[in-house]
């Protein structure tokens, strides 16, 4: 348990280390926000495969395959439902003051744009609690690092367009830092819903991995290649698959 306390505190404190950094640099180079953002992805991808759809399979026994198939497209699908009712996370990272000079809807585009990611925020928590339903604490940790790598540049694009909508630094931080929680609580549901009952393990880890997936495809890849910088993105990305798939190898 206190393997879990630990993670949920590290999955959520992550965003709040982006923030810290999103108000040193209150506008990072697509550039550089590209390449981490990658890395980051490329981290995630290694998690989800060999840290949740893997011992899906593992745990699913005859009916394995049909189980994590269904539970990988079940996350996925649970995302875009979401994704039909909040803006998604990309679509407010260019929010300026001159593109919304009115600051009352400025400020309401950039409140739907952190609401959107404390929602997506949710279902990553949970990823890293079910991890932990399988016994394997190491693995577990992988999945939850990767989450928490994708966190810090999460943390770091909601920075800007909440300063420049005219809202105080004190209540920008306190707002990052809930989104942040959102992914603590996450971790806890996680990990008691598995704890309750062994049975749906397989599919919640499964579901699990298709909302990760989800976030890769449609959310991290997209950004990452929208300015330009697609070569360096796509080897950052290979560099945080490579290095999640060492660490598995040296400390499986």
């Amino acid at each position: 348990m206190d393997a879990v306390i630990w993670t949920a505190l590290g999955v959520g404190g992550a965003t709040v280390i982006g923030a810290l950094v999103g108000f040193i640099f209150k506008k990072p180079s697509h550039k550089f926000n590209d390449i981490i953002l990658s890395f980051a992805a490329g981290v995630m991808l290694a998690a989800a495969v060999v840290g949740l759809v893997l011992p899906s399979l593992e745990y699913g026994g005859k009916y394995g395959l049909i189980i994590t198939v269904a539970g990988i497209f079940c996350g996925a699908i649970c995302l875009n439902l979401i994704d039909k009712i909040v803006p998604h996370l990309h679509k407010m990272t260019g929010v300026d003051q001159e593109s919304h000079p009115d600051k009352t809807a400025q400020l309401n585009k950039v409140l739907l744009f952190v609401i959107a990611i404390a929602i997506h925020n949710l279902p990553e928590g949970i990823a890293a609690g079910v991890s932990f339903g399988t016994g394997d604490n190491m693995q577990a940790l992988t999945v939850a690092g990767g989450i928490a790598l994708q966190n810090i540049p999460e943390g770091m694009v909601i920075i800007a367009p909440m300063l420049a909508s005219g809202m105080k630094s004190s209540r920008t931080f306190v707002i990052a830092m809930m989104t942040g929680v959102v992914e603590v609580l996450g971790t806890f549901i996680g990990y008691f819903a598995v704890s309750i009952s062994e049975a749906i393990l397989p599919f919640a880890l499964a579901f699990a991995g298709g909302t990760m997936l989800y976030v890769i495809s449609d959310e991290m890849i997209p950004e990452t290649h929208a300015h330009g910088c697609e070569r360096a993105a796509t080897y950052s990305l290979l560099a945080g698959f490579c290095l999640m798939l060492v660490f598995d190898v040296l400390l499986g």
